[in-house]
């Protein structure tokens, strides 16, 4: 099995893809999803914590982590289906922790691997007054910084 992070870092450790770190400007903090860190330690023994972090270290020099951090993370509210069951007041109050933490760092991108997450982070940003909040996948963010 050979997971996205895995096959990214690949690619920046063999040169098969190289980066420039001054091609993204913003202040860049990192959100561990569920499924990929906690739930994925929890079931297959493994949270991917460290990968996503070392693949931020090669895409930019101004990226914050959350506090509380790795497994200790809040939950974004739009895991479980929630995005689609129809209880979007419970979920955009279920995102606000989430929120906090966010523009506690001071953040103006907010990156995650997870699509539930980033649609959920979409969909909440304008809601806690964070409009401006731009919202990125992880492999989104290793295009931005591409030398082609």
């Amino acid at each position: 099995m050979l997971s996205v992070f895995d096959l990214l870092i690949d690619y920046i450790k063999t040169g098969k893809i190289k980066l420039d770190k001054s091609r993204v400007k913003d202040k860049i903090t990192y959100h561990d999803p569920c499924n990929y860190a906690r739930k994925a330690e929890m079931r297959l023994g493994y949270g991917y914590y460290d990968e996503p972090r070392w693949i931020l270290d090669q895409c930019v020099d101004n990226w914050v982590e959350m506090y509380p951090t790795r497994d200790h993370q809040l939950c974004c509210g739009g895991g479980g289906g929630t995005l689609t069951n129809g209880y979007n007041k419970e979920r955009i109050q279920y995102g606000r922790l989430k929120m906090e933490q966010i523009k506690a760092t001071g953040a103006q991108m907010v990156v995650t691997p997870c699509h539930g997450c980033h649609g959920q982070l979409n969909s909440i940003k304008k809601e806690y007054g964070m409009a401006e909040l731009e919202v990125k996948y992880l492999w989104e963010l290793v295009a931005d910084c591409l030398v082609i």
